[in-house]
């Protein structure tokens, strides 16, 4: 803790980046739905929270509340024939790319219907027509995965990336070095996200690091590295734009570090505000103030892209449709016993 020196600046100040964001340049037509998804998230991961609390869901759950302008900026400017792959806080990452509502639900309930048909629960998430290829909960374990992935586009050759989503923890393995390492020596189309929300389960970065830059590695290993403020959807989707597209080019690897926080704990519903520094009520009060989802409602309420009520009705029929997801969901049928084995071996003779 001694040697710790923070390198973000105003980046890791809640009080700073809390105006409403600046949307000239962009049209209703790109914003409104961006909108619409990161409060299809929200939504989404406040009802899990709720399955949770009722005790209906019985798999661990973890949330990304204050996080969604990432997944959905990054997902602007992705094609469903790359390769995605998240971790274990992946609903945003999932949805951000058009993964269903319901089937996400069902996957949480453990059902059939479920995007890995009820065998994953909330951290194994799938849907290779969308181009997610995968969530695991192992720290930094897809990150190998997305390098072979973007071994694969690249001797294909038809420009398509692979992503690799992963939290400051994550960095602090092995794995995701050498990954780092691999996919600059041989140039892979490989855009490494990092979602920086200076925690690590309960720990804070400062007890684990000596900065709070993750893209120093990136850095280091000679990557070209962007660091926005995660809570905007407008930078994050910028940023990606411009290092997918080096990508897609055959200029190699790209880093993106997304500064936010989450407003939830490390798993399931409670905010954690006693547990960890800087992790205090007070903190958690001044994030929720550069909340993604307000601050681009302002901008677009400024520029009369949406009316005053306007997105309350949008609020409203997406926790209906949520809603009837949802509760679907609660109706849908358990696997069958013998799914514990046929969707493990293979039954091909």
């Amino acid at each position: 803790m001694g040697n710790f020196k923070s390198e973000l600046g105003d980046l890791v100040n809640p009080a700073c980046f809390t105006e409403s964001l600046n949307v000239t340049g962009f049209s209703k037509e790109t914003l409104i739905p961006q909108l619409h998804m990161m409060l299809t998230i929200r939504i989404v991961e406040e009802v899990v929270a709720e399955l949770v609390m009722e005790q209906k869901a019985k798999c661990p759950c973890h949330l990304g509340i204050g996080q969604e302008a990432i997944a959905v900026g990054v997902s602007k400017h992705l094609k469903n024939t790359d390769h995605i792959f998240g971790g274990h806080r992946s609903h945003a990452h999932y949805l951000a790319v058009g993964g269903d509502v319901f089937r996400l639900f069902s996957e949480i309930l453990g059902r059939v219907t479920g995007c890995s048909k009820g065998m994953g629960g909330s951290m194994h998430l799938f849907d290779g027509e969308k181009g997610f290829k995968g969530a695991l909960p192992i720290v930094g374990g897809t990150t190998p995965i997305a390098m072979g992935a973007g071994l694969a586009a690249k001797m294909d050759g038809k420009g398509d990336v692979a992503v690799s989503y992963f939290g400051d923890g994550a960095i602090e393995g092995g794995v995701v070095q050498e990954s780092l390492n691999l996919a600059s020596v041989l140039e892979l189309p490989v855009l490494f996200v990092c979602e920086n929300n200076l925690y690590s389960s309960h720990l804070d970065i400062q007890f684990r690091q000596s900065s709070d830059k993750i893209s120093r590695f990136a850095d280091a290993h000679r990557i070209e590295a962007r660091v926005v403020d995660g809570n905007d959807v407008i930078a994050v989707a910028n940023a990606t734009e411009e290092l997918v597209q080096r990508a897609r080019a055959g200029k190699g690897p790209g880093f993106l570090e997304a500064i936010t926080y989450r407003w939830r704990g490390h798993v399931g519903p409670d905010e954690n505000i006693d547990v960890g520094v800087r992790r205090h009520k007070e903190d958690l009060v001044a994030w929720k103030k550069r909340d993604p989802i307000k601050r681009l409602v302002d901008g677009m309420e400024n520029k009369k892209y949406i009316e005053k009520g306007e997105f309350e009705k949008m609020s409203e029929d997406i926790r209906a449709s949520v809603t009837k997801a949802k509760d679907l969901a609660l109706e849908a049928p358990y696997p069958e016993q013998s799914a514990l084995l046929d969707l493990v071996y293979s039954q091909k003779k």
